[in-house]
């Protein structure tokens, strides 16, 4: 099991305030993350080829081509405030 001066140690490096009992509740919680961890080490995964996703995904987004845009006229039709041919925005920090 994690010993509490671990979970206040990871707190502060987190700036986050416990209460006692969320330190306790973490300490147990991490303690069973670490404990799965050490269950995983001791399985045989030398066939288990390195993964960065357990699905297999498949590209869902479109296909990068060249096409017309949205004339500026469309694009600039319902901004509340145009400025030299552009959206007006607030300067920064208003």
């Amino acid at each position: 099991m994690i010993e509490r001066k671990d979970v206040e140690y990871v707190a502060r490096l987190a700036r986050l305030r416990l209460s006692e009992e969320e330190q306790e509740r973490m300490a147990r919680e991490l303690g069973a993350v670490l404990g799965y961890i050490e269950h995983i080490e001791e399985l045989d995964l030398s066939g288990v080829e390195p993964t960065s996703h357990v699905v297999d995904l498949v590209n869902s987004l479109r296909s990068d081509e060249v096409r017309e845009s949205l004339p500026r006229e469309a694009a600039l039709a319902n901004a509340p405030e145009v400025v030299d041919n552009g959206f007006a925005v607030p300067a920064a920090g208003s």
